[in-house]
């Protein structure tokens, strides 16, 4: 019998103040030597994209144009509320900076760094037009079902 504690996060938001408070409590769990893993849906999928592993190859045009219209990594996300055409995130980042606080980016490296699970829906990534060689390395695509009898097993499951 296994006695650690285990967190499922369903991340289903794209935008940075969400995908923030995520990676907040995945890093968070794990320095309290908590299990996490972390199921990317539809809009959440954009934290995973690696702006360097973008592919436009074998995609139709919707989804050439879905990929090129939406955020490269997790750093383009917008704000949920008060975005003001990305002014309302300059003005967030530069508080964060003020108070030494790390950015979006610093917190899915320490999410990896700290061996999270990642976990990208299968069929959001097909409707989406994602390709699994586009993402972090450390995902893995799995099908709902994988991510229910996670959920299932886990002490506390979340939404974001």
């Amino acid at each position: 019998m296994n006695d650690q504690k285990h967190i499922n996060l369903l991340v289903f938001s794209g935008e940075y103040d969400k995908a923030l408070a995520a990676l907040i409590l995945a890093n968070g769990a794990r320095e309290m030597k908590v299990s996490v893993t972390m199921f990317f849906a539809f809009w959440g999928l954009l934290l995973l994209r690696d702006p360097d592993k973008m592919n436009q190859e074998e995609k139709t045009a919707y989804e050439k144009m879905f990929s090129t219209m939406t955020p490269k990594c997790a750093e383009d996300l917008p704000l949920s509320r008060m975005n003001m055409s990305g002014l309302g995130k300059f003005m967030l980042q530069e508080m964060m900076d003020e108070n030494q606080t790390p950015r979006l980016r610093d917190f899915l490296a320490g999410a990896r760094k700290k061996n999270v699970n990642f976990y990208a829906c299968q069929l959001s990534m097909e409707v989406m037009g994602f390709k699994a060689e586009e993402l972090l390395p450390e995902v893995k695509v799995v099908d709902v079902k994988e991510f229910l009898k996670d959920a299932m097993d886990a002490d506390m499951q979340l939404f974001i």
